[in-house]
């Protein structure tokens, strides 16, 4: 009978402490990566404003589509390294290639409208979590995007958008779905997936 007991407590000890393990080493990776994340989430959305308002000041709201469709996602792809992907994301993607959601970033980006329809600032929002697929253990993490005054040219509704530029989108985008927007609505979000080793 204490054979029966003992073996039991050790399958039982085997079982559990994997899973512990796995747990501490959850809360570890979210501690680490989250604050990173936050910087780098941060940091880009920063200087992507920045060469945005530079462009729409120096050559117009017209000629400045290059700095979504071009220096954006080369500017993501700079922060896409060490194991670490950058993108933005939107339930309303302008281009699906680069900017339609997983699972995970849909349930997070819907999460953000339904807590900003609820009152919360969208400047706040941000979601992270760990998670586990084909490829590995993922830390991930999404910071919202809220539409700014400046965005409106491109992104607002029918009537802040020029002729002239409604035109663009239409050559540019055949199957746009990014207007519609007001000043503080969520516009999409960063997301950022990070390889746990």
């Amino acid at each position: 009978m204490n054979n029966i007991i003992s073996t039991t407590c050790l399958v039982l000890l085997v079982l559990t402490v994997p899973a512990c393990a796995t747990k501490i080493n959850d809360e570890v990776a979210t501690a680490k990566y989250l604050q990173e994340s936050r910087n780098t989430a941060m940091e880009f959305r920063k200087k992507l404003m920045g060469v945005q308002k530079a462009q729409l000041e120096s050559v117009g709201a017209e000629n400045a589509i290059p700095v979504c469709k071009v220096v954006a996602p080369g500017l993501a792809a700079e922060y896409s390294k060490d194991g670490q992907q950058l993108k933005r994301v939107s339930l309303k993607a302008r281009n699906k290639v680069q900017g339609t959601p997983d699972a995970w970033e849909k349930e997070i980006l819907e999460g953000f409208d339904n807590a900003q329809h609820d009152g919360k600032p969208a400047d706040n929002m941000e979601a992270s979590t760990v998670s586990k697929d084909a490829d590995g253990r993922w830390f991930r993490y999404m910071k919202a995007i809220p539409t700014q005054a400046q965005c409106l040219q491109c992104h607002g509704k029918p009537a802040d958008i020029s002729a002239g530029m409604k035109a663009k989108l239409a050559a540019e985008y055949p199957q746009d779905l990014a207007t519609g927007y007001s000043v503080g609505e969520i516009r999409g979000a960063i997301s950022i997936k990070r390889k746990i080793n």
